[in-house]
């Protein structure tokens, strides 16, 4: 830890910035791409926000854009370069405002960077005393509207750095260090991190972050709560796109699934079968289920039956951890949450809708760290078009489906 560095309180708000692209041949090139390209999200973005590109090592058309003024998110990627499909979903009218909003900026990304936990006697989202409710529930600006720096960068991957401090629901103040690496992934890598054999018939793109916090003052204490990463991902929906999150019963004969966070969901939209949960993604009901880390696998993903677009996710998994629980409310124990979690965005009770998006979405464990001592997760994102075929044996493989029946699923 650099204690020469600044620190950032979760109070503050970074300001606004804006950037041009002055290559202008290369603008007027994205502009001409229609809405749902890259090309034409990456022209949208650089006229708001400085932009990092990133393509993979071994294939200049698969490409992601990375955000540092939104916290290093990645916004959105694709497999096949300008005119490919853009898989992240972006709130372009809120970016267009440039108008900060209260309680949380949905700014959208496929990969954000966010702290758990969310309620509880150890949350990072409520002051001290408050009521677990909307009207009181802030996410920290830290995580929601402050930049973090550059610290390396080449062309196919960026490092941030941030120092802060930041305060949680019974009074402990983290003095912290966060470092997030964004780095594309080459073909090889895609291999040999799904188990695959060699790749072909699809298109891909993969990338993987490495997200650090560091501990820069007192030990951590379970008594008076810890901080954990939590990773978030949002995708377009649409009426043929099914979430895939698969679960294992070895260490529990029951599966430990949450699913009834905003209520129970219909069972025309949530389904559990051979060892694996399928959620309906259309954005059109609001939905949230969560896998513990006893039951999670390491691995979950959706599938665009109409575009054809296989994602996949994979990440860091304690099955014996401690997981933050971040429901709204004291907590008896609120080191068992979730390490997995994926939700479907809908109309809010006023009929007011951030979206529509999905969300798909990983936890660290915790521990009580030292000072000087870090906690690490990893995550990687890939998405894959192409042969129907070449696409069903990767789903078979890595999720232990069969694309062929997804539309029995919810018969």
């Amino acid at each position: 830890m650099k204690a020469h560095y600044p620190f950032i309180l979760v109070t503050m708000l970074a300001a606004t910035g804006c950037s041009s692209n002055n290559n202008s041949n290369k603008l007027e090139k994205e502009q001409t791409q229609s809405a749902g390209t890259f090309g034409h999200d990456l022209a949208f973005l650089k006229k708001y926000k400085d932009a990092v590109v990133l393509s993979a090592p071994d294939n200049a058309e698969a490409q992601a854009i990375i955000i540092p003024a939104y916290q290093g998110r990645v916004m959105t990627s694709t497999a096949d370069g300008d005119a490919g499909n853009s898989y992240g979903w972006i709130n372009y009218k809120l970016i267009e405002s440039g108008q900060y909003q209260p309680h949380m900026n949905g700014f959208g990304g496929e990969e954000r960077f966010w702290l758990s936990p969310e309620g509880g006697q150890f949350s990072v989202y409520f002051k001290k005393g408050q009521s677990f409710d909307f009207e009181n529930w802030q996410t920290p600006a830290l995580i929601d509207t402050v930049a973090y720096k550059v610290v390396e960068s080449d062309a196919s991957s960026v490092k941030f750095q941030i120092n802060a401090a930041i305060e949680n629901y019974s009074g402990k103040t983290f003095v912290i260090e966060i470092n997030r690496k964004v780095q594309m992934l080459a073909k090889e890598n895609i291999e040999n991190l799904l188990g695959l054999p060699a790749l072909s018939g699809v298109k891909a793109v993969a990338y993987r972050s490495t997200n650090s916090v560091t501990n820069g003052d007192e030990a951590w204490k379970p008594e008076t709560g810890m901080l954990g990463i939590w990773l978030l991902g949002m995708f377009r929906p649409s009426d043929h796109t099914t979430i895939i999150a698969p679960f294992s019963t070895a260490l529990s004969a029951n599966p430990l699934i949450t699913d009834d966070y905003f209520g129970k969901i219909p069972a025309d939209r949530l389904r559990v079968k051979d060892s694996t949960l399928f959620l309906k993604a259309d954005g059109k009901h609001r939905s949230k289920i969560g896998i513990a880390p006893k039951s999670a696998r390491n691995v979950a993903g959706s599938y665009d039956a109409e575009k054809g677009i296989l994602t996949i996710i994979q990440y860091d998994l304690d099955p014996q951890g401690q997981y933050m629980k971040s429901t709204w409310e004291l907590h008896k124990d609120p080191y068992s949450g979730d390490a997995l979690n994926a939700y479907n965005d809908g109309k809010l009770a006023d009929g007011t809708q951030m979206g529509p998006f999905y969300e798909l979405e990983s936890n660290s464990s915790v521990r009580a760290l030292q000072k000087g001592e870090s906690l690490t997760h990893r995550q990687s994102t890939f998405h894959f078009e192409g042969d129907k075929a070449a696409l069903n044996a990767i789903a078979q493989k890595v999720l232990g489906v069969n694309l062929d029946h997804f539309g029995e699923v919810f018969k």
